[in-house]
């Protein structure tokens, strides 16, 4: 079975979705189950993982409604406010939902860099291990030492990496986000998502082998049983699309053995988010 564990959903709010700027104009409109669909069975996807974009319950709601009617959404990675003292009750009551697999909050929009240590949002990560949920990190490469001592002081969550850290690759800059990447992923409780990579090198002038170096990374460091493909769609629309995106990742990965693409390509997102 072939999952895309990363992708969004959403209807178009110029407020709420300020982030779609005029740079990604392709984007600037509702993206609904039935836009997907057709391009998961156009490269054989069995499933996808819904991913969070906006910090509110009504966006955990939206997927979950989602995922109810549409089968081919094997799960959602929804949001709760892990600083809120009564987050036990929320997750709680959205755990109810076993389509809920996961909690993610956008770590990279936050001013203050170090915020995954606050100790009340640590209370909220702890709480996610009593539902058996995941924790989807997603930063920028400043945030990676941040991001170590984080999974470090809270034991027993699976965590993965989205986007592998947005690296810098448009410049080509590697060393600082290879070594943190080398050393998060010690932490055999941590995985990495390869997605999202187009829209941090040159939109429109990428070649396939920019990313075969953080590639090389990501596959060293956390070994072919911790990562997953994510799409980010409809985001990759705004560098590429979704067929130039798989593309760079299959040619990548043909030289892996067929266990290892079978995992990588599906095996490992059933692991990871627990999917019946």
């Amino acid at each position: 079975m072939k999952i895309d564990s990363h992708q969004h959903f959403w209807k178009f709010d110029p407020v709420r979705d300020s982030w779609i700027d005029d740079s990604m104009s392709a984007i600037r409109r509702d993206f609904y189950p039935e836009d997907l669909e057709p391009i998961l069975k156009k490269h054989n996807i069995d499933g996808c993982i819904a991913v969070q974009a906006d910090q509110s319950e009504a966006e955990t709601e939206f997927l979950l409604n989602f995922a109810e009617q549409h089968d081919f959404i094997k799960g959602v990675v929804g949001w709760v406010n892990l600083m809120d003292p009564h987050v036990r009750e929320r997750i709680a009551h959205y755990s109810e939902n076993k389509k809920l697999k996961g909690i993610r909050h956008v770590l990279q929009g936050e001013p203050d860099r170090a915020y995954m240590l606050n100790p009340q949002f640590m209370k909220g990560i702890a709480a996610l291990k009593n539902y058996d949920l995941a924790y989807d990190i997603l930063v920028f490469p400043d945030q990676l030492g941040y991001t170590n001592q984080f999974v470090k002081n809270i034991s027993g969550v699976r965590y993965v990496i989205d986007h592998i850290a947005k690296p810098d690759i448009k410049n080509k800059n590697i060393d600082k986000w290879a070594n943190s990447m080398r050393t998060i992923a010690q932490h055999e409780n941590v995985w990495c998502k390869v997605s999202g990579m187009v829209t941090e090198a040159d939109w429109q002038n990428w070649q396939e082998g920019d990313f075969e170096p953080y590639l090389n990374v990501v596959f060293e460091a956390f070994g072919a049983n911790r990562v997953m493909f994510g799409s980010d769609w409809p985001v990759c629309d705004v560098a590429g699309g979704y067929d130039k995106m798989i593309g760079i990742v299959e040619k990548y990965t043909a030289k892996l053995s067929v266990d290892e693409q079978a995992r990588f390509w599906g095996l490992n997102a059933i692991e990871f988010y627990k999917l019946s």
